[in-house]
């Protein structure tokens, strides 16, 4: 499967780390939602928000300078009123 930026996918969470959680795709390739894209507010904990089994969809925003998957949850939700662009 060919997974360009803005494609949208399911996957499932395989692990979590303090700056974000690894999410597998169909596939099998695996991606990194970072910290500061799983939601609009802070995150300070990622386990508050994710956990390793949970399906979830994601956006793929690219692939950084080692071709590895860069995933967004943040992106495909509307940002709370008042919130900064």
């Amino acid at each position: 499967m060919e997974l360009e930026a803005g494609s949208v996918v399911e996957g499932r969470v395989v692990r979590v780390t303090d700056f974000g959680a690894f999410v597998e795709l169909p596939g099998g390739e695996q991606g990194l939602v970072h910290i500061s894209q799983i939601a609009h507010e802070f995150v300070r904990n990622v386990r508050d928000f994710l956990n390793e089994g949970d399906i979830v969809q994601v956006m793929v925003k690219g692939r950084d300078a080692k071709g590895r998957l860069d995933l967004s949850i943040k992106d495909l939700t509307p940002a709370p009123e008042g919130a900064p662009p």
